[in-house]
């Protein structure tokens, strides 16, 4: 991400917490990750450039979907170094999620739909609960909650 650095297109670290809306600490975190990156002045202060906002816009919202940082590292590694991201390259990278976040949106509504009888009760009766599984009869099935979880 090497640009030439210029006043208006730079953030302090505290500018760019303000502005996105997460602790120095997080923009630290973020740095030591290889999410995002700054500059170094001639003393040594870290200045960031204003695309960056973006990327810890789409690191947040990433995360609050439940996607790993291994993941959001390997989208934003996908960006253009060379140029300020587009709206394309913004659609591109989350256009690659899609069918994760519908299977997770899938699996969580199994997983509601079948453990709604067990909320609603609290017995957690063997007789009636759609999780229990006598005699490990879904071992045959693979690993892991079966009935909860496609492969």
């Amino acid at each position: 991400m090497s640009r030439a650095p210029s006043k208006h297109s730079e953030l302090t670290p505290g500018e760019l917490a303000v502005r996105a809306g997460v602790a120095v600490s997080a923009l630290h975190f973020y740095e030591r990750e290889g999410l995002i990156e700054s500059r170094r002045t001639a003393g040594n202060q870290r200045r960031y450039h204003r695309d960056v906002l973006r990327r810890v816009a789409f690191i947040r919202v990433s995360q609050s979907l439940g996607i790993s940082l291994a993941r959001i590292r390997e989208a934003l590694d996908g960006l253009p170094d060379n140029r300020v991201a587009t709206k394309a390259d913004w659609a591109r990278l989350s256009a690659h999620w899609r069918s994760d976040l519908d299977a997770r949106i899938d699996q969580l509504e199994r997983l509601r739909d079948q453990l709604d009888g067990c909320i609603g009760c609290g017995c957690l009766s063997l007789k009636s609960c759609a999780l229990y599984n006598p005699q490990d009869e879904l071992s045959a099935n693979g690993p892991g909650p079966r009935r909860l979880v496609r492969s």
